[in-house]
């Protein structure tokens, strides 16, 4: 099974997303895997220039996040390997001005992409899945002076650094490979300033509840 079979079979058992948040909200950010739980969208303010006016997702989902965005009036960009979320996505948010979706592999896009964004963003997404030392010089390439980079998934599991494999489900056939890139927050700030990007900010963000797993969040800019 290929990568893209992979995450078209996981949208099509992923529950739905909520329809609105405990506002009443039809659109939001989040970054943590907590429902309104942890900082939003002003990770992407440019110090001296504001909220980006182009910004790209890398693994938008059901595209909440990056809807979100253009609502507030940024020309939004959202990727995902699956043809499952991009095609709910579109439908859901047909209706929203500045916002595109694109049914591609992060490195694929970067790669043929002219344009240029003043953020890049990743929750539990591309950032994640995909071998920094191809994926960080892409996105370098691709944002312009001052534009932010900002990404969020879960905490290195202690002892268990860089790339990570394990076949999902089954031994036996032709069962789907997941990979992933762990690090702690010491590791990204090293890895980051050594493809060229300054001002690291790498915590893990408390879960609300006391004992749950936390969220690593990562913050650089692109000088």
């Amino acid at each position: 099974m290929t990568t893209t079979q992979f995450w078209g079979d996981y949208a099509q058992t992923k529950p739905s997303p909520r329809e609105t948040n405990a506002a009443g909200e039809r659109t939001w950010f989040n970054w943590t895997q907590y429902p309104e739980h942890g900082p939003d969208e002003e990770i992407l303010r440019r110090q001296g220039f504001g909220m980006p006016e182009r910004a790209l997702e890398l693994g938008c989902g059901s595209g909440r996040n990056i809807a979100h965005l253009a609502t507030r009036g940024v020309t939004s960009v959202g990727l995902d390997l699956s043809d499952v979320q991009i095609s709910r996505a579109r439908v859901k948010w047909g209706d929203v001005e500045r916002l595109h979706f694109v049914h591609t592999e992060a490195t694929e896009f970067l790669r043929r992409a002219e344009d240029r964004f003043d953020a890049v963003f990743s929750i539990f997404g591309g950032l994640w899945f995909t071998d920094p030392a191809v994926l960080l010089p892409l996105v370098h390439e691709r944002l312009n002076a001052g534009g932010v980079l900002a990404f969020s998934h879960a905490p290195a599991i202690e002892g268990c650094y860089g790339p990570q494999g394990a076949y999902k489900g089954a031994f036996a056939g032709d069962p789907p490979i997941l990979r992933r890139w762990a690090y702690t927050p010491q590791m990204w700030t090293g890895i980051l300033l050594n493809y060229g990007f300054m001002d690291v900010s790498a915590v893990v963000l408390s879960a609300p509840h006391a004992g749950d797993l936390g969220t690593l969040l990562v913050r650089a800019v692109r000088i």
